[in-house]
């Protein structure tokens, strides 16, 4: 299953196969957490953002245009998922994404094979810095940064998930990478 497409999945599911959904669950699981996290800032809601996010796509898979990209509608839901579950647990109002959280960093749950220990502590420590610097960025440049090289997304795809022109994305990612370099070349 694992060379299959997610469209090739979708129709195994409707053609009776269930275990083709619990694969499709699998391969998103780690990145739609990660996601999700930059919005929620803490394990717990986005464990349970995620959760609610899968049972909307259990649901909803009957209306899903298989024409479309799974991935894109998956991310979509993930994140209108995430602003109601924040909106109804009134932690932030929708324009102050940019407060930094003391949780763990998504880039420190990045699976690692087997490093050696100075590359262990020199990874984490990047990690952190990294961490640190994207958090200094609007969360608007900060999102799609993390969807793009985190996530792997298109800026298609990310146009098409926060519902924004293409040319809006590219620019939110020319403008971040602009940041991330100034801040760099200060060190």
């Amino acid at each position: 299953m694992e060379t299959l497409s997610d469209q090739q999945l979708v129709a195994l599911y409707f053609k009776g196969k269930r275990n083709a959904l619990e694969f499709l669950i699998s391969r998103y699981i780690g990145p739609l957490y990660g996601f999700v996290f930059q919005f929620a800032k803490n394990s717990a809601d986005a464990q349970d953002i995620t959760q609610e996010t899968f049972i909307k796509v259990w649901r909803n898979l009957k209306k899903f245009d298989r024409k479309k990209s799974f991935k894109s509608w998956l991310y979509v839901i993930a994140k209108n998922t995430a602003i109601d579950f924040l909106r109804q647990k009134r932690h932030i109002t929708l324009s102050g994404f940019n407060s930094a959280g003391d949780e763990a960093s998504v880039f420190e749950s990045i699976p690692d094979p087997a490093p050696l220990p100075p590359e262990i502590w020199d990874r984490q420590d990047l990690a952190l810095e990294v961490d640190k610097i994207l958090n200094q960025l609007p969360f608007n440049y900060k999102l799609v940064i993390i969807m793009h090289y985190i996530d792997q997304l298109t800026f298609q795809e990310i146009s098409d998930i926060l519902n924004k022109p293409l040319n809006t994305v590219k620019s939110q990612h020319l403008r971040a990478i602009s940041h991330l370099r100034a801040f760099f070349s200060k060190k």
